[in-house]
């Protein structure tokens, strides 16, 4: 695939880091321009001292690991396929959790959050977590290489990529993008989230806590959840009404059902959603309120958002099985 929403042109390769924040994005052919890519972003940032994560799918941590030998000691490897399942939890629970280790250092990310394997809703999710890096880290000495593989991954992912990363680097050349917009692709992918008629409703106030949670359990049990699973998502659902509560009416729609295997909740209120971060800056040390969204990210399979003025849904997912 070309590039056909770049400019600026340049022969030699994005070398990094030349400003505040770099996020470019890395376009890829085969293994061989994989491990190029990665290979010398890591290396070029073990030669300057920086701190060095690489988040990517497990069978590339495996193959990075390998090539890189004893170098691999220096660096952080996570598997994103199990870290960043949900990709809401990525910014916080991953990259920021990392980079605010390291607060005088510069700190290099291959952070890689799109694969094939990805659902439609969670590909979302993704797209959104992509534009999002950019508010979280600017400003700040970070540099974020995000991995597209050209021969797997559709059209969408691609032109979304150029759309949310100032840079892309294609063939050893690095290209600013003309489309970036990651605002607007942060407005694309706020839709409406729907149910089905026979979804189990409950109106919630503070009274009603108890109720939800016995409902919640009850659903849980006849979908199949295990125990532990059951208790994760009713916590969930108990940390989002009780947001509800709080700031946003005082009150919250709820909604339970079944999507082939997976158990959906959806809460809906009268709150207005003004920060796209929200729940996804990690908890500062000794923080006791506002963690409630940072535990519906870290604990869900997937969290999806809509919002508008007067009414913001947040629906988690969680596999049954």
């Amino acid at each position: 695939m070309s590039i056909t929403h770049a400019a600026a042109t340049s022969a030699e390769p994005w070398r990094g880091p030349t400003a505040a924040f770099e996020h470019p994005a890395l376009f890829y052919r085969s293994t061989q321009e994989y491990l190029r890519g990665t290979l010398d972003f890591v290396a070029d940032g073990l030669s300057r001292g920086d701190a060095v994560l690489i988040a990517v799918p497990g069978d590339k941590v495996e193959l990075l690991a390998e090539r890189l030998g004893r170098d691999a000691e220096l660096v952080r490897l996570v598997d994103m396929s199990e870290a960043g399942r949900n990709p809401t939890r990525i910014l916080g629970g991953v990259l920021r959790a990392f980079a605010d280790d390291y607060p005088d250092q510069w700190v290099r990310i291959i952070g890689q959050p799109v694969w094939p394997e990805r659902s439609p809703a969670e590909y979302a999710a993704c797209a959104q977590h992509e534009a999002l890096v950019n508010r979280a880290f600017a400003g700040r000495a970070v540099s974020v290489l995000c991995p597209y593989d050209l021969q797997t991954l559709d059209s969408r992912a691609l032109i979304d990529a150029v759309r949310t990363h100032p840079v892309v680097l294609d063939g050893g050349r690095s290209q600013h993008s003309a489309s970036y917009c990651p605002d607007a692709v942060l407005t694309d992918y706020n839709q409406p989230l729907s149910a089905p008629p026979d979804a189990t409703r409950f109106t919630v106030g503070a009274q009603e806590l108890r109720l939800l949670r016995t409902g919640a359990d009850d659903i849980a049990t006849a979908a199949g959840l295990d125990e532990d699973t059951r208790l994760d998502w009713s916590l969930v659902l108990t940390e989002l009404v009780t947001n509800s509560i709080e700031h946003a009416g005082g009150h919250a729609v709820v909604r339970m059902f079944t999507e082939g295997r997976e158990l959906v909740g959806q809460v809906t209120d009268a709150g207005d959603l003004t920060d796209p971060l929200a729940g996804r800056h990690p908890a500062l040390p000794g923080q006791v309120r506002g963690r409630g969204l940072m535990i519906v990210h870290d604990l869900a399979d997937l969290v999806r958002l809509h919002t508008r003025p007067g009414a913001t849904t947040v629906e988690v997912r969680f596999r049954i099985g």
